[in-house]
């Protein structure tokens, strides 16, 4: 629990100190809490990162109530247009064919890495992280957002009513409609009598939230070995996103 009342604010990493606390934050959640590991995780650092963070930004959510080297309670890290291709791809085309987001000549930006610190759960604190993407967003001119989203476990059988709700009521329209790259995983499940409140119930959280703006999913799913999850691609169409909860977070339109 916090023990106090934070004082939230939302900006860019603006260094390599916050970058190395962001990434120390990320090891604490995706490698110590969730099990994940990767070719460049540094456990002796305990810091959590891949080739991308050569070329992404980091939104940070901080508590200015914290001490120092510890304010960092939440991130989205993000990948635009222009850092992709420095790279030659996005970070989700390991995972999902992105051609129809790419063929749609918007500007796209790529949502990775969410998480927050597990005292910060619950409360106010992904709505005021989420107040600080939607400026960024309106800011940057960004059209399509969108980034993978996980379930915890990587045997997409243990999730076959999420997944199989996704897929019924939830599909991305064709011509954003990626395509997972796992071939025995590139539909999503049917499941007959699909109870949707069952479903909803175990749905995580942040899918719960994409659904409620708007977001739809790719086509299929990708079991990440690596981080022990099972992997849907969200993708939001600001056009299409629904204006009342646009509003709730202060974007116009």
């Amino acid at each position: 629990m916090i023990l106090s009342s934070p004082v939230l604010s939302v900006r860019l990493a603006r260094d390599a100190a916050e970058h190395a606390e962001a990434e120390r934050l990320r090891y604490d959640i995706f490698v110590r809490e969730l099990g994940g590991d990767g070719e460049m995780v540094d456990h002796e650092a305990g810091r959590e990162r891949d080739r991308f963070d050569a070329v992404t930004e980091q939104l940070l959510l901080i508590d200015e109530a914290r001490p120092e080297g510890a304010r960092i309670v939440g991130l989205y890290r993000l990948l635009d247009d222009e850092g992709a291709a420095r790279m030659g791809q996005f970070y989700t085309e390991d995972e999902f064919d992105l051609a129809p987001l790419k063929r749609s000549g918007r500007r796209l930006l790529e949502l990775g890495r969410s998480c927050l610190h597990r005292d910060y759960r619950g409360g106010t604190a992904m709505f005021r992280l989420w107040q600080g993407l939607a400026a960024h967003i309106e800011a940057r001119g960004i059209e399509i957002l969108f980034g993978t989203a996980s379930f915890q476990g990587a045997d997409p059988r243990a999730h076959l009513g999420p997944l199989a709700l996704l897929g019924r009521d939830h599909l991305a329209p064709p011509e954003l409609r990626v395509t997972s790259r796992q071939v025995d995983h590139d539909a999503m499940p049917v499941v007959a009598d699909l109870d949707r409140a069952a479903a909803m119930r175990v749905m995580p959280p942040l899918i719960k939230a994409y659904l409620r703006i708007g977001g739809r999913v790719g086509q299929g799913m990708f079991s990440d070995r690596a981080f022990n999850t099972t992997d849907v691609c969200m993708i939001l169409d600001m056009n299409l996103a629904h204006a009342g909860q646009r509003a709730r977070y202060g974007a116009r339109g």
